[in-house]
């Protein structure tokens, strides 16, 4: 296969290792994120596999940020054939909680970092994807995978009440669908993938709690615990790849079981 060029808008947890296994795929990556140190760490790790790859720093919640990062890399690989936009955080430290609780700041920061962000990226990425030509192994211009949450499709009450949250990810699962359905006559796909409690540096806080360990490996069965990061990523790389070129507009679970219990 011809080396393909993928954003990622992470450079820790599910986006980073998803990178590396395209990297070990032989395509071409650009990394954005807000941490220069992860960023550059990141960079180093993937050249090692061989592949061409570049980055760009900054908060995809600042307007300026996206556009200039999908020109950087249209400029470095002249086009792109897939965009992963994997970032995102907690809010609960700005007020994120029960809907009764929930604070107009832990509201706006998590719509403008987790679900704005995306909305911007896609467009962006659009705007590059409709004026490419389409690949001829496949016929289509690009493939978008947006990250949402099993908690924007299945509510849990005790431990994950998080409103703003929730419904950012439900959010980004309507917007992914109705563009998925506009732009396929154009060849180009759109997914969602929907994780439950993965280890990653986001959900350490969950991870590290007995309680919700406990909780977890009863909610999350196949696993009987924690998802394994690779197994987020093995599944990105999947909506990524040509290996579901027939696919758009889906949400695909990768929850252990945690929608059955």
């Amino acid at each position: 296969m011809t080396p393909r060029t993928y954003l990622i808008t992470a450079s820790t947890g599910i986006g980073a290792e998803t990178a590396r296994q395209l990297a070990r795929l032989g395509h071409n990556l650009f990394i954005v994120s807000r941490t220069k140190e992860n960023v550059q760490s990141l960079v180093e790790e993937l050249r090692d596999f061989g592949i061409e790859t570049d980055s760009h720093t900054g908060d995809l919640s600042n307007p300026k940020v996206g556009p200039a990062a999908v020109s950087k890399c249209v400029k470095k690989f002249g086009r792109i054939d897939g965009l992963y936009n994997v970032a995102g955080i907690s809010a609960r430290k700005f007020g994120d909680g029960p809907l009764h609780e929930c604070t107009e700041e832990g509201w706006r920061v998590i719509m403008e970092t987790n679900v704005t962000s995306q909305y911007r990226m896609c467009r962006e990425v659009l705007h590059v994807m409709l004026k490419q030509k389409p690949l001829k192994e496949n016929g289509q211009r690009g493939v978008i995978l947006n990250m949402a949450s099993i908690l924007g499709i299945h509510p849990e009450p005790t431990n994950f009440a998080a409103i703003g949250y929730a419904s950012g990810k439900g959010a980004i699962i309507s917007m992914t669908r109705t563009a998925a359905a506009y732009y396929a006559k154009q060849k180009i796909r759109l997914n969602v993938i929907a994780p439950a409690l993965v280890r990653t540096p986001m959900s350490a806080r969950a991870s590290e709690d007995r309680a919700i360990l406990k909780f977890i490996a009863a909610k999350q069965p196949l696993e009987g615990g924690v998802i394994p990061v690779e197994d987020a990523a093995s599944a990105s790389v999947f909506l990524l790849s040509d290996s579901s070129r027939s696919i758009t507009g889906e949400v695909l679970e990768v929850d252990a079981g945690w929608n059955l219990c």
